[in-house]
């Protein structure tokens, strides 16, 4: 009894020490995360309740900036549905063409490892360069696209100068970064257990089935991670806009981020600005936990 209480003793004492090293390592992680991100939310709330250029002495207006974003300003309502329709059109385009991918790269085809650094390469590109050259491919008289639709005898659009097209060619060129997506996807199915198709396939079941019965529940906490990242970065796209066409033609690829910076640079309001910012945090926390706890039944871990 003894002996078994001391070693009792000397085991929550080791776990008592891996506890320890583990938070200490972690430390510097928890450190800068409340130096450099909570501590960074809680001063944009507390900027957004002030009228201020960061120069002039800050008037206080509690919750003024709130009020005119939602009953007195146009642009907000117009940037929130430009960033909508492109989380809705660019979030499920990049799922499906990285699932696909993954699933052609995942196969024993020739120069695999070629193929996978081929479609990640973009996703490591300056934003800045892919936007602009993606405006030459664009452009309505010298770009490729055109000359392409061109020699088959059709007259392409003009992209980013129509309204109609502008926001669509933004979001077909986010599509082009789908390396990532891939990449974990891919990590997905190399972790599959072949015996589950080779079960499968002794009871008679197809490919089709297989992909649905199979592939897709245990991919889906891949395809949960990858939908919550992609409706948060989706949300947040501000470089293409910016520099392929600022917000043009008449607004309609003006996205909240690139309102927000248009509100705090340009019109030296970083008041508003700020509560822009809470707002956007405020909308995406609230979506990303409707999304985790909706799916908590339709996610499948193999722990469980």
């Amino acid at each position: 009894m003894i002996a078994s209480a001391n070693l009792t003793r000397r085991s929550l004492r080791q776990q008592a020490r891996e506890d320890i090293a583990g938070y200490l390592f972690l430390l510097p992680w928890i450190i800068g995360f409340l130096v450099f991100h909570a501590g960074a939310i809680f001063a944009s709330f507390g900027l957004s309740l002030f009228d201020t250029d960061l120069l002039s002495p800050a008037k206080f207006i509690g919750l003024g900036n709130y009020l005119e974003m939602f009953f007195e300003d146009p642009l907000f309502w117009q940037s929130l549905k430009v960033s909508a329709l492109y989380t809705l059109g660019s979030v499920p385009l990049q799922m499906l063409l990285g699932l696909g991918l993954a699933l052609l790269l995942n196969q024993r085809v020739a120069g695999r490892g070629f193929w996978r650094t081929v479609f990640y390469l973009p996703s490591v590109v300056s934003g800045v360069a892919i936007a602009m050259i993606w405006s030459w491919f664009y452009h309505p008289d010298l770009g490729l696209f055109n000359n392409a639709l061109l020699s088959i005898g059709i007259e392409g659009p003009r992209w980013l100068f129509s309204e109609v097209w502008a926001l669509p060619s933004l979001i077909l060129m986010n599509v082009w970064s789908v390396g990532p997506v891939m990449l974990i996807f891919l990590a997905g199915l190399q972790s599959i257990q072949k015996e589950f198709y080779e079960a499968a396939q002794i009871d008679g079941a197809g490919r089709r089935q297989q992909f649905w019965r199979i592939t897709v529940p245990i991919l889906s906490p891949q395809i949960l991670f990858n939908t919550v990242l992609g409706i948060i970065g989706s949300f947040q796209v501000f470089t293409t806009a910016f520099v392929m066409t600022e917000g043009g033609p008449n607004n309609a690829t003006r996205t909240l981020v690139l309102h927000m910076y248009s509100r705090g640079f340009l019109s030296v309001r970083f008041g508003y600005s700020a509560a822009l910012a809470c707002i956007l945090f405020v909308l995406l926390l609230v979506f990303i936990v409707f999304v985790l706890r909706s799916s908590r039944s339709a996610v499948f871990y193999e722990a469980q």
